[in-house]
């Protein structure tokens, strides 16, 4: 388990995922938000080009999770940014408990460090990511989670979200069929 500081209740020890980061630009002008949930490794990037405010972040954070089942995002971990100052108005709208990892402690987020460094390989430091149409995100985001992973058993974390996702649909109830003479016999029964 990970120490973290929970964001409205104090300190406390607490597994907290997917983790959560900004991948910055260059001059800090632009950004790139990516979080990572745990089970399936599966990675999101989300395009802030324009600015990384805590309303910006929100917003983003908030369409990312939407579709997302709530046993997938019960928590969320995020480094201690100043684009987490409205957390509380984040945690409120989308119901998931958010921990700060604590300072100068990049193991207590390791996979999304590691989603960071896979981002960085077509996003590098030092260049303006605002250039970056949505498009090309989102097929950096689907090479990315169609990469086979060891820790996976040579899975990909997208068919492992597909599997998890489909795993929670209902499954349609069994209907018997009968047939006409078979419905008949029922019938004159009663």
């Amino acid at each position: 388990m990970n120490s973290c500081t929970h964001g409205s209740e104090g300190a406390g020890t607490q597994q907290c995922v997917p983790a959560t980061r900004l991948v910055l630009g260059i001059r800090s002008g632009s950004a790139m938000m990516t979080l990572r949930e745990r089970k399936t490794q599966y990675g999101i990037v989300i395009n802030l080009p324009a600015d990384h405010t805590a309303e910006t972040v929100n917003a983003a954070a908030i369409k990312a999770f939407a579709p997302l089942p709530a046993h997938m995002k019960r928590t969320l971990t995020w480094d201690q940014g100043v684009e987490m100052a409205r957390h509380r108005e984040l945690a409120a709208a989308t119901g998931i408990a958010i921990y700060f990892a604590e300072r100068s402690s990049p193991w207590q987020r390791g996979a999304n460090e590691n989603f960071n460094g896979l981002v960085r390989q077509y996003f590098p430091k030092g260049t303006d990511l605002s250039v970056h149409p949505d498009t090309h995100v989102a097929t950096v985001m689907r090479e990315l989670n169609t990469r086979p992973r060891k820790g996976l058993d040579y899975d990909t974390p997208q068919a492992r979200f597909r599997n998890e996702m489909r795993s929670l649909q209902p499954s349609s109830p069994t209907v018997a069929v009968t047939g006409p003479a078979e419905s008949d016999t029922l019938s004159r029964r009663r």
